[in-house]
């Protein structure tokens, strides 16, 4: 059985792309040498210590039915630290909590994207390159995905301001991610308050991704949703985020979504007849883990040390930009898939094709010539693996 036409031009996800393109190597490894996968964004910090014993204490809650939106006392503590980090006050019939943001960025889109916009097909503006299933949405609600060129010519941000004015009065939604993966870009007030006017000027709302908003070299990136409250238009926003980065706690699968009363209640209302609220343990340790903040603290100088590690070893790597948020380096060479075959055979080390997280426009693919890799690893481990990178990649040594 086929899929809908929709998703046939959907490219295969890009760990599958990856496995093919290096199926045929071997390693290239030293006596001693452990292979090093800098591919996928899997936080390796330490848990939150209170973590377990917050599960077990709770695990006799599996034999009771969640709540569908959020424990009231979870809820109350997502509103408490939007109020301690952007100085918001949310609430809770504007929360919804998630099973990680890639529910809610997928959920979004079928609850509140229109099937016309003007009497037209409504588009939805991606980011290029971008997380993958900002593109799915699109492909599942029949929007027309744009993608939108996000590189260092445009800061590595979307220029949608740039985009002509017809197309944008068709938009119907458009996603943003800050700090941006891949590229580790952030967004900054003037940006954010020019997106919030056009989406107000053109009628859309804007999907703020925000995952890696606690991940950041000096200054706390500010919120889409905190700019759009400030300029009087909350509702222009629904924004995401989660303990998968933050928490170092990918496998919890929690996050929430914030916006306007009239979407969370469309996304309630659709979670209702298909998602999967999160058992009840899963939202005691998520209350725990968004009411404390020192372990957020440990973790992002851990981060911020592994900056610093980068910008010594890359520093005249060409066209290196130092990371301003987010755990990935977005390295610039000739050829991205070639790039990560050479590292894969000469040094035994994983790093992910920047095409496979970018689309191809008019013949051209703004990731080809980038490769994606994951600061996720120890510091010691972290600067290990860059030297040999660079050995093979820039120094022609080996690894």
């Amino acid at each position: 059985m086929a899929f809908p036409d929709r998703f046939s031009n959907l490219p295969d996800y890009a760990f599958p792309r990856l496995r093919a393109l290096l199926s045929d190597i071997t390693p290239g490894l030293a006596p001693g040498q452990a292979p090093m996968v800098l591919t996928i964004g899997e936080p390796r910090h330490p848990m939150p210590d209170f973590v377990g014993h917050i599960m077990a204490d709770s695990l006799h809650e599996l034999a009771k039915y969640p709540p569908n939106e959020g424990a009231p006392e979870l809820l109350a503590a997502i509103s408490g630290w939007l109020g301690r980090r952007y100085d918001l006050e949310v609430a809770p019939e504007r929360l919804m909590v998630l099973n990680g943001t890639r529910e809610g960025l997928f959920n979004a889109a079928l609850a509140l994207c229109p099937e016309r916009k003007n009497g037209q097909r409504p588009v939805v503006l991606v980011p290029n390159p971008f997380y993958q299933v900002y593109a799915v949405a699109a492909a599942a609600v029949e929007a027309e995905a744009m993608f939108v060129p996000a590189t260092p010519q445009t800061g590595n941000l979307p220029d949608y301001a740039a985009l002509d004015p017809a197309v944008l009065d068709r938009v119907a939604v458009a996603y943003l991610c800050s700090p941006a993966n891949p590229q580790g870009a952030v967004a900054d007030r003037d940006y954010l308050e020019t997106l919030v006017a056009l989406a107000e000027r053109h009628d859309f709302l804007i999907f703020a991704d925000e995952c890696y908003s606690e991940i950041w070299r000096d200054t706390p990136p500010p919120g889409a949703l905190q700019v759009a409250t400030a300029m009087g238009l909350p509702d222009r926003v629904v924004m995401f985020n989660s303990l998968s980065k933050r928490s170092n706690l990918p496998g919890l699968r929690s996050g929430f979504a914030a916006g306007g009363v009239a979407q969370i209640r469309e996304m309630r209302r659709l979670r209702n007849y298909a998602g999967a609220p999160l058992p009840l343990p899963v939202q005691r340790v998520s209350t725990a883990a968004w009411a404390d903040e020192a372990h957020v603290q440990a973790s992002r100088a851990l981060y911020q040390q592994k900056y610093r590690i980068a910008d010594e070893v890359l520093a005249d790597w060409p066209g290196y930009r130092p990371l301003q948020g987010g755990f990935f380096l977005w390295l610039p060479v000739a050829d991205g898939e070639q790039a990560a075959r050479t590292l894969w055979a000469q040094a035994g080390i994983q790093v992910l094709p920047g095409a496979y997280l970018s689309r191809a426009v008019d013949g051209v693919n703004p990731g080809a010539g980038f490769i994606r890799v994951a600061l996720v690893a120890d510091a010691d481990q972290t600067r290990a693996a860059l030297t040999r990178l660079r050995a093979v990649l820039l120094d022609g040594t080996g690894g």
